[in-house]
């Protein structure tokens, strides 16, 4: 009987295993072996992956995502910082209305968001009407540029990050804020002495889930992005149209480098042990 017990978590796990071994370790297994895979002769070697270093084509489209990506996950962490710290500690009528609001972003299909943001910043758009009626002819120059890529990232970005940051402030009593301006502390103590420590790990993973959602994100660069330089996203849809699944594939390998990267930085933060918790 207790052999039967220890034996039944497993069977009751095998499906799921059996499942993910399908649709997630079995393509990534054939996906790592089809980007060595050269597909003039057949054989087997680097070639795929010389291909986007040695090309300034695409060595110029890699390190144009890398950009893109940062700037959009230090500008949506620093935003969000700031908009869950007024939501958390602000009690206005203007702050529960921005805590009602905020997440509505969220609930718009990414080609709804897009197609409204294109209306709006292009040369002929809403900002340009409005400025004609004051004797002015704005051109924001946010289309098929790097500033438009980085201003949709940030509206999908933003609401999610200021969820999870906020989530985190939640947890931080009234009363600890309260005994530390008891003892004077201003508001720079009080934010670098409880605040940050209790909230930089979600901050790390908000950083995270961002980064990784948009080192491969294709609709916002195919409908706002130049032709060149392309970020990557765009780039691997560019290649398997084409039939080159062997350099598909490579790329896939690149950004899932890039992803694990962000991911690694994200289990170090989360593993590590604070000054407060050795000891515990």
């Amino acid at each position: 009987m207790e052999k039967e017990n220890k034996v039944l978590p497993y069977l009751m796990m095998l499906p799921s295993i059996l499942l993910m071994s399908l649709v997630v370790i079995y393509p990534i297994i054939m996906g790592v072996i089809t980007s060595f895979q050269q597909q003039e002769s057949g054989g087997y070697g680097f070639e795929n992956y010389r291909y986007f270093f040695e090309n300034d084509y695409h060595t110029t489209g890699i390190w144009y995502t890398l950009k893109i990506v940062v700037i959009t996950v230090v500008a949506a962490i620093a935003i969000s910082y700031l908009l869950a710290i007024f939501l958390r500690f602000s009690n206005t009528p203007i702050s529960r209305l921005m805590g009602k609001l905020y997440i509505l972003p969220r609930f718009i299909p990414a080609l709804v968001a897009v197609n409204g943001m294109i209306t709006v910043i292009r040369d002929s758009g809403l900002i340009n009407r409005i400025s004609q009626v004051f004797g002015y002819n704005l051109h924001l120059n946010m289309m098929y540029d790097e500033k438009g890529i980085i201003l949709m990232n940030l509206w999908f970005n933003i609401p999610f990050a200021t969820m999870m940051i906020s989530a985190a402030l939640s947890a931080i009593n009234d009363s600890e804020v309260e005994a530390m301006r008891d003892v004077s502390a201003s508001k720079t103590m009080i934010f670098t002495n409880l605040i940050l420590p209790l909230t930089y790990r979600d901050v790390f993973v908000a950083a995270t889930f961002i980064f990784m959602s948009n080192i491969s994100s294709f609709t916002t660069p195919y409908l706002m992005g130049a032709t060149y330089p392309k970020m990557m996203g765009v780039t691997l849809f560019d290649l398997y149209n084409n039939f080159h699944y062997g350099r598909a594939a490579a790329l896939s390998v690149i950004m899932f480098l890039f992803s694990s990267v962000a991911a690694s930085i994200y289990i170090y933060i989360n593993m590590r042990k604070d000054k407060w918790e050795v000891g515990r």
